[in-house]
């Protein structure tokens, strides 16, 4: 029998040939990172762990935070919940704008551009920004640290991408839910990104104190595909890429919604809201942009308004909680006689609301 030989490249018959023993390959990952990593999976954080953490601004933990809070579980929930409440007294005293558009428009290009300008400015930014997924795989997009890449690098900055997943109502209110973490976490100006179809920006709106439409210009009829609603709310209308040939043209657009927002109702903020050109590439009309949203704060808290929507929006939250936790357990807690109810509406044993109204009879019956 041959004995082993580690390297026989190196026996006598080879004498042309030498081969040395290669050295040991350390562990390619830091050991102190590795050890810190085992400790954070082996221990879960508590509720204090949490608040501690987002209250000195430790991002890594305000990012966990926010996924506890999109969790489905109900443990998970009920962690979400008590951290929240406790951070309720360093809330509320950021500059929350929402920001919506058509697809198409630079949204992400424009917040990129007025994140940056805040950012030089010394304000601490966290872009929220709802993402569309998959009504059939269930997959999102979540490419907003992508579009804004010098943004994402920021450490002024803080972008959270919430995928939709087919539950606009949840997402929003989770949305809303990580608004108030990061502004308990220091972040003084909230944007909060809409996917810019659906019912998102309705939702949106509910949460933020400004509501800023992007729009484009050179794109047929400028008032093609907004929804009336959705001029009606807006407190700022901005013709993105007013720039190069397309100047004239923003200018124009420019003129037309002007125009077109004098036939609507006064706005209920009592400020009138305005149309400006901004070129999100050359920086033009950003800087307006940042001075109109603080104007019409100081506007809105001296009229009175300010204090009144945001006591509105939580009223409204509170019954859209409600509703949800509702349908949620209506729905996990009989979810095979609902199954049984659909097929005998399909098989037309029975009318679809007289199926709906058993089983929520059934529901309440025993629910007491």
């Amino acid at each position: 029998m041959t004995s082993h030989i580690e390297h026989p490249e190196n026996e006598s018959r080879y004498a042309a040939l030498s081969v040395n023993k290669g050295i040991d390959q350390p562990d390619p990952l830091n050991p102190a990172i590795a050890d810190r990593l085992a400790g954070l999976k082996k221990r879960e954080l508590s509720a204090d762990d949490y608040l501690a953490g987002i209250l000195r601004g430790d991002i890594n933990i305000l990012s966990q935070a926010i996924t506890l809070a999109e969790s489905a579980r109900a443990d998970h929930q009920a962690r979400a919940r008590d951290v929240i409440n406790r951070c309720l007294p360093d809330t509320g005293r950021s500059i929350r704008v929402g920001v919506t558009g058509v697809p198409g428009a630079g949204k992400s290009t424009f917040i990129e551009a007025l994140g940056k300008r805040l950012t030089a400015g010394g304000h601490r930014l966290a872009v929220l920004a709802i993402d569309p997924s998959s009504e059939r795989s269930g997959g999102s997009i979540l490419g907003d640290k992508t579009r804004m890449e010098d943004l994402a690098r920021d450490p002024m900055a803080y972008i959270r991408p919430s995928p939709s997943a087919g539950s606009l109502g949840g997402v929003a209110r989770k949305t809303r839910e990580a608004m108030f973490l990061c502004e308990a976490a220091g972040f003084d100006v909230i944007l909060v990104e809409t996917v810019g179809v659906g019912q998102s920006e309705t939702a949106v709106h509910s949460m933020v104190d400004f509501f800023l439409l992007v729009q484009i210009a050179g794109a047929g009829d400028e008032l093609q595909g907004i929804k009336r609603g959705i001029m009606e709310m807006a407190d700022l209308i901005v013709i993105n890429k007013a720039d190069g040939n397309n100047v004239e043209r923003a200018e124009l657009a420019k003129a037309q919604l002007q125009n077109a927002l004098h036939l609507f109702p006064p706005h209920e903020s009592g400020v009138e809201p305005r149309v400006l050109a901004v070129s999100s590439l050359d920086g033009k009309g950003i800087d307006q942009t940042w001075d109109y949203i603080l104007n019409h704060g100081e506007a809105t808290r001296g009229n009175g308004y300010f204090e009144r929507h945001r006591g509105e929006q939580a009223k409204y939250w509170m019954y859209e909680t409600i509703n949800e936790q509702l349908r949620d357990r209506f729905y996990r807690g009989q979810r095979e006689k609902i199954m049984a109810a659909e097929r005998r509406v399909q098989r037309s044993e029975i009318s679809s609301f007289a199926a709906a109204f058993q089983l929520l009879e059934e529901y309440f019956a025993s629910a007491k």
